[in-house]
């Protein structure tokens, strides 16, 4: 994979706290960040990612149809 260089504006409060973060565990700012995105990419978004939650989600429909709030 080869890297991009980019520019990004971010909050200097926000910044300290991911310089502390990627320090505490040893990573250069550009690699916690990366790893962030990543992390973030590959979660399934919404209550619907866990299948539990899906199953419920999914019996509810079914209980409550067409119902009206």
């Amino acid at each position: 994979m080869t890297a991009k260089r980019v520019l990004i504006s971010i909050d200097e409060r926000l910044l300290a706290r991911v310089d502390q973060a990627r320090s505490r565990q040893g990573m250069t700012r550009s690699a916690y960040l990366a790893q962030l995105a990543e992390r973030d990419l590959q979660a399934a978004v919404g209550p619907g990612k866990n299948p539990t939650v899906r199953a419920a989600l999914i019996a509810l429909d079914a209980l409550l149809g067409d119902a009206q709030p």
